[in-house]
């Protein structure tokens, strides 16, 4: 994983319209922050119950180790119910064609993957640049886990144009920054290739990959995004997207803007 909190935006030319959010979050400490009375509600999981349901998701895990044998490292795990199967979540139609979330397999994606890590745009706020070992750890770090981040590729009418990362924002550290809610759902994304940059793709990806994450996961009520602010093009994206902004965040290695798509608000915005 990057060694600092590395802005997963894919940032394009200003004026454009492109992606989303960071990678794996190394907060240390939480900070004041919120402006709408319903966030600022601190209504953080304690840090005590986080590990307790981590160490009993563990312990469920080397049970089911036991009984199975392991999955190769570059598949993500069938059963990565912290996220109630992203592989299962299925297609879904939108104005710029069918869409859907296929999990990596590092072995069959890692080049492709790597490629956009290296582009100038992108590696400005996913800071993955480099040989493909760079992006491989990325990857497997988050294959080898429990599941509560699933990296995957967005795949539009047959064809693997964006990286996304789905992850569960009330076990992450990011969890120290915000008043999040168990169940918290959180994106990152890039879109891959330039030709698909600047043409609004990104917000109708984002709105159709967020309401996958509400209509797939019931116990979700929110799904969050911590964009860099100086990430114009994305907080622009993410608004167009149907999510709100809802408060300036300090992380580790980035201010944020806080950006949630509200269950109850996703028939209005």
């Amino acid at each position: 994983m990057p060694p600092t909190d590395a802005s997963t935006h894919a940032a394009t030319a200003p004026g454009t319209d492109l992606g989303a959010d960071s990678g794996s979050l190394r907060a240390e400490s939480s900070t004041g922050m919120g402006t709408d009375n319903e966030d600022t509600l601190d209504l953080r999981l304690p840090d005590e119950l986080v590990a307790l349901f981590a160490g009993e998701t563990d312990s469920g895990e080397t049970r089911r180790r036991r009984e199975d044998p392991a999955p190769p490292a570059s598949v993500t795990r069938a059963h990565d119910d912290l996220l109630d199967r992203v592989a299962g979540w299925g297609p879904v139609v939108t104005s710029a064609g069918v869409f859907h979330l296929a999990p990596v397999h590092v072995e069959r994606d890692l080049p492709l993957i790597s490629r956009w890590m290296n582009d100038p745009a992108v590696a400005e706020f996913w800071e993955l640049a480099g040989p493909a070992t760079v992006t491989e750890g990325h990857l497997r770090a988050q294959l080898s886990g429990d599941g509560r981040s699933v990296p995957c590729l967005g795949v539009l009418e047959g064809t693997p144009m964006s990286y996304w990362e789905i992850y569960r924002a009330d076990l992450d550290p990011l969890a120290r920054h915000y008043p999040a809610r168990p169940h918290d759902t959180g994106i990152h994304l890039l879109i891959g290739g330039v030709a698909d940059r600047g043409r609004k793709l990104g917000s109708t990806l984002l709105r159709a990959a967020a309401d996958l994450a509400l209509d797939r996961r019931p116990a979700c009520a929110r799904v969050i995004a911590e964009p860099d602010l100086r990430n114009t093009p994305s907080v622009a994206a993410f608004l167009s997207a149907g999510f709100r902004f809802s408060a300036e965040v300090d992380l580790p290695a980035k201010r944020a803007a806080l950006m949630i798509r509200d269950r109850s608000l996703r028939d209005l915005l």
